[in-house]
């Protein structure tokens, strides 16, 4: 059975494939050469004649690269060489989305370099930002291996050693449906009813949601206040801190019936915001931000869903909130009752 997902990170390249088959792979600049930070997306969707995007996106969380960037007004655009030999401009670089879009012709040419060793350069001006190329073969592999692609034409490594059609290439999947139920704040009656219940008994309560309360919860019992909300008129949301680390911190995250049988179900403990039945996880990799994991989960009327997981990519400065959207599991969210 195919897996659902999968993700690589290998030296300065990642590759993460979500639920519908669409792999992202990125590249970075190398580790110790931050000063000009730089990260190049390609995006490849599952099926036979699936074409292969590019995105480059220069980094501006160091001041060098920042002044650089300053220059990027809607004359200049980036040029691509590799090996020294120039491959022309990108197109423009748009401010708004923070990226320039590759010719197909750059994809071609970059995609060919990353099978082995190359000097991959992206300029503006005087302003060189150098993309490795040390990974890239590892994560192109284990986009080929996901989509089903080993051995056919379309596949990043080995092309030249076709052995399968390309109608053996993985075709797309659909994104699940979730039917996202705004909470009904009222009880069955049309009243507000009430839930009480000591913090004692609600810590006692979800105590046995969890395998090692010590590691997943050590907050639980701490006095730090339960919050309710009503989902609808038999089932409430309670939440209460869990843990703080240095940089981050998780809430957690119960449904359970408003009478007995209580029966609660823990959604998470590193939750980070909840809002008229959303829920949401969204966790730095370190400090300054430049990195970011997220996960999403969906009131659906009786439970919660998860809607959406995904990182941003490695912690290379490229920017405050991380370089790109890299989803593993993703969902088509619709509005019912």
């Amino acid at each position: 059975m195919a897996h659902a997902s999968t993700e690589l990170t290998n030296q300065d390249w990642q590759v993460a494939c979500d639920n519908t088959r669409t792999c992202r792979l990125a590249g970075y600049q190398a580790e110790n050469n931050s000063e000009f930070p730089v990260s190049v997306l390609l995006v490849r969707r599952a099926g036979a004649n699936a074409v292969v995007e590019g995105k480059i996106k220069l980094g501006g969380a160091k001041d060098s690269s920042s002044k650089a960037l300053l220059q990027l007004g809607s004359r200049h655009r980036i040029s691509l060489m590799i090996n020294d030999k120039d491959y022309g401009e990108t197109k423009p670089f748009s401010a708004a989305a923070g990226h320039a879009d590759l010719t197909q012709t750059q994809v071609a040419a970059l995609l060919e370099a990353l099978t082995k060793s190359s000097k991959i350069t992206l300029s503006l001006r005087n302003s060189r930002w150098q993309l490795s190329d040390k990974g890239a073969s590892a994560v192109m592999l284990k986009a080929d291996e996901f989509q089903g692609r080993i051995g056919t034409s379309s596949a990043f490594i080995n092309s030249d050693n076709i052995i399968k059609s390309n109608d053996s290439v993985l075709p797309s999947k659909s994104a699940p449906v979730l039917r996202y139920v705004i909470p009904n704040g009222k009880a069955d009656n049309g009243g507000d009813k009430k839930f009480a219940m000591k913090s004692s008994q609600l810590a006692s309560l979800m105590r046995g949601t969890m395998k090692d309360v010590d590691a997943d919860c050590p907050n639980l019992s701490d006095k730090s206040p339960w919050r309710i909300n009503r989902l609808n008129g038999s089932q409430v949301l309670v939440q209460h801190e869990c843990w703080t680390g240095a940089y981050n911190a998780g809430t957690g995250v119960w449904v359970l019936n408003d009478t007995k049988p209580y029966k609660p179900k823990l959604v998470t403990t590193s939750a980070t915001d909840y809002d008229k039945g959303k829920i949401a996880s969204v966790q730095k990799g370190r400090g300054i931000g430049d990195c970011v994991s997220k996960v999403d989960w969906l009131w659906t009327g009786r439970a919660f869903e998860k809607s959406h997981e995904s990182s941003t990519g490695l912690c290379r400065l490229i920017e405050i909130g991380g370089a790109w959207q890299l989803p593993t599991y993703v969902t088509e969210v619709k509005t019912g009752r």
